[in-house]
């Protein structure tokens, strides 16, 4: 019985870390991921892109980059048809984990989705500037 019960602590333990492993893009993410630095560089010289923000409609208020379509994650599966097929879609949220979760949505339906690593708070600590929905830049 002892044994069972050690084979049953690894097999969940193997399990627990391939679940991290797969919701923080390391493993099975079939979609291009970036650094804030070349995000922003994208950004400011790419017109072939989309910039999608994913958090929330009370994050998004708070602030968000200029001109983020905002389709918050529980809601994007709905909505795809508001992004165009054919342009790349930078994704962002606050950290970078919700938007690895948009990025597996987007690509599963054609997009050409890129995830950008740490999100919003490592755009705006690259300096990236946000704006809040009054439009005052922060």
């Amino acid at each position: 019985m002892k044994k069972l019960t050690n084979y049953l602590y690894y097999i969940s333990m193997v399990a627990i870390a391939f679940w991290v492993a797969y919701t923080k893009g390391w493993i099975l993410a079939d979609f291009e991921m970036i650094k804030p630095k070349v995000a922003i560089e994208m950004i400011n010289k790419d017109s072939n892109i989309t910039l999608l923000d994913v958090r929330t409609t009370q994050e998004y208020n708070k602030a968000h980059l200029p001109n983020a379509l905002h389709i918050p994650l529980d809601n994007l599966a709905n909505n795809l048809n508001k992004l165009p097929k054919d342009k790349k879609v930078l994704i962002y949220c606050r950290s970078g984990n919700r938007s690895i979760e948009a990025s597996r949505i987007l690509k599963k339906h054609g997009y050409t989705p890129i995830d950008i690593k740490g999100g919003l708070i490592a755009l705006a600590s690259n300096g990236m500037k946000v704006v809040a929905t009054n439009g005052t830049k922060k």
